[in-house]
Formats: structure tokens, sequence, C-alpha cells
């Protein structure tokens, strides 16, 4: 299994960026791919989640109408834009793999949850 993210880079608050996660190794008919970020100092937090089999998304509070997370799955990748950015969005973003989604069980931005983590890339957001 492996997962590997791209398109980090320093931006100004405002701006927009849009990051990439490329999945491959496994077969699975219903799983999902977690964005999450660590910023200097914290814990890792979850900020988007899809699921492959019926595209359900979720979003914490701090993201949500800001950040949108979309999967091609055709191509092994799913995308997490990124807009109106704020300082406090910097952090190292990764992607990750939850390898299966109970309805009612499964908590979509919970680390526990995944079990392959890419390697990550970093956001900078500068006021």
């Amino acid at each position: 299994v492996q997962l590997v993210e791209s398109g980090g880079g320093l931006v100004q608050a405002g701006e927009s960026l849009t990051l990439s996660c490329g999945f491959s190794g496994f077969i699975f008919d219903d799983f999902a791919i977690g964005w999450f970020r660590q910023g200097p100092g914290k814990a890792r937090e979850g900020v988007a989640c899809i699921k492959s089999s019926d595209g359900t998304v979720e979003y914490p509070d701090s993201v949500k109408g800001r950040f949108t997370i979309s999967m091609d799955n055709a191509q092994k990748t799913v995308y997490l834009a990124m807009k109106w950015l704020k300082p406090e969005d910097t952090g190292t973003y990764y992607c990750a793999r939850a390898p299966t989604v109970i309805p009612g069980i499964f908590h979509p931005l919970m680390v526990a949850e995944y079990d392959y983590w890419g390697q990550g890339t970093q956001v900078t957001v500068s006021s």
C-alpha cells in the first residue's frame, strides 16, 4: 500500500492551493481516504474524508466551506482543494487510508481509523 502527497507550498492568506494524493497497492470495494494536518506543536487533526463507495464527504467546522475533497477512482487520486487559506492552516498535510468503513461505527476524521499514511506535504500560509 502506498500513498503519495504532492502540491504543497508557500501561499499568502486568502489564496488557494490544491493537494493531490495518489494511492496504490490495494483493491477494496469500500474504503476511505482522509486528509489530515499537523501544525507546529499541535496534534494531527482530520480536515477531510471521502468514502470510495458513494463519495460521502466529511469536514470539521474549521474548514467547512473552504476545503473540498474529491476522488478520481480511475486515476487513483484524491484531491484536496483549499481556498481562502489562513495562517492557521499551516502544517504538514497527510493523506491516509481507512480500510474499513462501517456505517455508524466509522469515524471519518479520527486518526485511529487509518492504517496507511503518506509522507506528508508542507503547506505554509503567510499573513
